[in-house]
């Protein structure tokens, strides 16, 4: 756990969040300035600052795609479409450095996103 990671305190239960989602290594909730009518934000509980830190053969990347299809799937939108984004670092729109999707469905998603 990183100190001062809001998503880690957040995995260590140290603050609240309205969870959708949780097994041993990935949690899901619902993010607090939703952009859709579903807006669920995916991470694991090991801290990897992002895509780019984790290690090759992590599982991590396949856990977090499992978790995103069944909660597609439990939010009712796997059948009309989603999507799931992963930003990276500054430029890529990351605003907190911990490894985190974004899954959004419940409307349909313009292009290109901006």
């Amino acid at each position: 756990m990183a100190e001062d990671c809001i998503f880690c305190k957040i995995a260590a239960g140290e603050i609240p969040a309205d969870v959708v989602y949780e097994d041993d290594h990935i949690l899901a909730f619902r993010d607090i300035n939703p952009q859709a009518p579903v807006h669920i934000v995916i991470i694991p509980k090991t801290h990897f600052q992002s895509i780019m830190s984790v290690p090759a053969g992590d599982p991590v990347i396949g856990r977090i795609h499992q978790a995103a299809n069944r909660i597609a799937l439990r939010e009712g939108i796997a059948d009309t479409g989603f999507r799931l984004v992963n930003n990276c670092g500054e430029d890529g729109g990351q605003t907190v450095p911990h490894l985190h999707y974004h899954l959004l469905g419940g409307r349909y998603m313009e292009w290109p996103p901006g």
